[in-house]
């Protein structure tokens, strides 16, 4: 082992002990603060009030898109001869989803259903389409107009019905879809700003809206019959639940007013 010293002019010196360096150990900085962060997110998300002007520029949009396009001359015509059977069912379930958003009433849609399909997969199709634009407009309105909307719920009316949602909402949404005195797109928007989850809203969709539209995709597929048992039955299922749902809401009318 070679000696640790040195020689200068025959006299042996000792070296100068070896300094052992310290690894240098990164210290994570923090590119921005978080007033930064919130400032950088708010560059990205506009305001409140300018998402609440993006949706209502798009639902406009997809309303002006539905007149131009015509969709009830597939009922004269007929649907396009290249899709049949399922594949055409699809496309007019995506169709249906995309028309409920731009406030075309689910009535006609569902008599179209079952005009162009059957009462089976009518239904299926219509049923299919009641939950995608459900999800479409619950998801637009939780996104861009909750935050804008929410403090404009100042009076009673609105103030019930947004506790009612936010605390029982399935069931509110059940009642909701099975007495169709509320519109689809009002239940789907004030479902959207109010405090509601979405698979809860989404479920109570699809089950409370299998007698209506099961009602009308039948009246669709049996017009051409009209004094048939199954047309009056449907008839019948469509109308009393409309009775139905109006007598209930003029039994609770003083409890609203109460809150």
């Amino acid at each position: 082992m070679p000696d640790a010293t040195t020689r200068s002019g025959g006299t042996a010196t000792a070296a100068p002990p070896a300094v052992a360096l310290r690894p240098t150990v990164a210290v994570p900085v923090p590119l921005l603060t978080r007033a930064g962060l919130v400032a950088r997110a708010t560059l990205v998300w506009p305001s409140p009030y300018a998402r609440l002007a993006l949706l209502l520029l798009l639902l406009a949009g997809a309303a002006t898109t539905v007149l131009i396009l015509d969709p009830q001359r597939y009922l004269t015509q007929g649907w396009p001869p290249q899709l049949g059977g399922f594949a055409a069912a699809g496309v007019f379930a995506l169709a249906y989803g995309v028309c409920t958003v731009a406030f075309v009433p689910r009535p006609l849609l569902n008599l179209a259903a079952g005009a162009l399909f059957g009462s089976a997969l009518g239904l299926t199709s219509a049923l299919a389409g009641t939950v995608l634009g459900a999800g479409l407009a619950f998801g637009l309105g939780r996104a861009l107009g909750q935050d804008a909307l929410r403090p404009l719920l100042r009076g009673r009316w609105l103030k019930a019905a947004d506790g009612q949602l936010s605390r029982h909402g399935f069931r509110s949404m059940l009642a909701a879809r099975l007495f169709p005195g509320v519109p689809f797109w009002a239940a789907n928007y004030c479902a959207a700003v109010s405090r509601m989850r979405a698979l809860p809203f989404l479920l109570a969709t699809a089950l409370g809206s299998i007698p209506n539209t099961a009602a009308y995709a039948v009246a669709g597929a049996r017009a051409s019959t009209p004094t048939s048992p199954a047309f009056l039955v449907a008839l019948a299922v469509i109308g009393l639940p409309a009775l139905a749902g109006a007598a209930l809401a003029w039994r609770k009318r003083h409890q609203l007013r109460g809150r």
